[in-house]
């Protein structure tokens, strides 16, 4: 890891008492100490495109440098950042420090990006409010009433699933009004190559639906217009895909007819950490969960740890594992099959919006985690 530069935002968001991350998810994390005293004042998990990368057959083969980016509280005195990444067991290690003055001269408080934003629905203060900013992607200037009414339907999806429309009155929905030169976005294995925005694309890793961008810098640039605590990218597409990481950004395609699945199942992944139950379609990744570790995301098991996972939502009777059978279709169970591969990893009911294309179907499991974020954010 290396530095590439500090910038004080232009404007907050995230909770100024719940300054401690609740949840240890991530592939990441990062820790922020007053450097005097040596207390921990802030700490969030996060993960990276760059971790994914590191699953796939071309990283055996080639070096490659990710962009990432890290948010915290403009500090009042001198601290100290510390970054871990979890081993092969999934412990976090600590792979980088750095000591922070907030009086450096270099810390650039210059706005690279600055264009008219749309507060879209407005609940309250940032500070007690789950904030997500829109980045319209392939929209040209003419473009940008229907990039409007795209918004309007991303709301109307997410908060369409429990537990966001029970919790509506505790989100902020920001769009930063961006246009892009061409309309659309890549898609390299049909030769299509569009000049937007954040550089979208189609293929990410070779696998057609994953819709992604590593051009990290712009997309936090113009996500800082606003008070944000996470980002999504509308992409101005009607070919299907999308894509998500923890407290990274989440990506989805505007126009086909599985959208409402596509923003909340994703939001699932960047908002809540929530882990992929199915176990049938093609992915780029080889061996992403170890069978003998207990992966991290809170709806998946291997039972290698399983008293930290759902086990308490048990039924007594319930075999562990769960057959999928019409006794136990709609209890809450240990069902094989997550994480993409069939054996080995288990996942909490026999269907949910984690594992197939349905609308207003997360479990038990993943609605729990869900509210888990929202009431951190909103400092409940």
């Amino acid at each position: 890891m290396g530095v590439d530069g500090w910038r004080e935002g232009r404007v907050g968001g995230g909770p100024r008492k719940n300054l401690i991350g609740p949840v240890n998810y991530g592939n990441y994390k990062y820790e922020v100490y007053d450097k005097e005293t040596g207390k921990l004042i802030f700490s969030k998990g996060y993960s990276t495109l760059f971790a994914e990368w590191l699953t796939t057959p071309e990283a055996k083969k080639v070096k490659k440098a990710f962009h990432e980016t890290i948010v915290f509280p403009f500090p009042k005195k001198e601290v100290v950042l510390k970054i871990y990444a979890r081993d092969k067991k999934n412990v976090f290690q600590q792979v980088f420090e750095y000591e922070i003055d907030p009086a450096d001269p270099f810390i650039k408080k210059d706005k690279p990006y600055k264009y008219n934003s749309i507060k879209f629905l407005y609940n309250g203060d940032p500070s007690s409010k789950v904030d997500i900013v829109v980045i319209p992607e392939g929209y040209t200037r003419d473009e940008m009433d229907k990039f409007k009414k795209d918004l309007e339907k991303f709301a109307n999806s997410l908060f369409g699933s429990s537990p966001y429309r029970e919790n509506k009155d505790k989100f902020n929905i920001w769009a930063v009004e961006v246009p892009s030169e061409e309309s659309g976005t890549d898609i390299p294995r049909k030769n299509i190559w569009k000049n937007t925005i954040v550089n979208t694309s189609f293929y990410t890793f070779d696998t057609e639906r994953y819709l992604m961008t590593e051009d990290n810098k712009t997309l936090r640039d113009l996500a800082g217009n606003v008070p944000y605590d996470l980002i999504y990218i509308m992409v101005n597409t009607s070919k299907y895909g999308g894509g998500a990481i923890y407290n990274h950004y989440s990506v989805c395609a505007s126009d086909n007819e599985n959208l409402e699945y596509l923003i909340v199942h994703e939001f699932g992944h960047g908002f809540a950490g929530l882990g992929d139950e199915y176990y049938t379609s093609q992915v780029s990744y080889e061996e992403f969960y170890k069978t003998d570790v207990e992966p991290w995301e809170p709806n998946l098991t291997t039972l290698v740890n399983f008293d930290l996972k759902w086990k308490n939502l048990l039924d007594k009777d319930t075999p562990i594992p769960t057959p999928p059978t019409d006794e136990y279709k709609n209890k809450v169970g240990v069902f094989e099959g997550g994480g993409y591969v069939p054996k080995g990893v288990y996942r909490p009911m026999f269907d949910c919006t984690m594992k197939s294309r349905t609308v207003d179907n997360f479990c038990v499991v993943c609605k729990q985690a869900i509210q888990k974020m929202i009431n951190y954010y909103c400092e409940k």
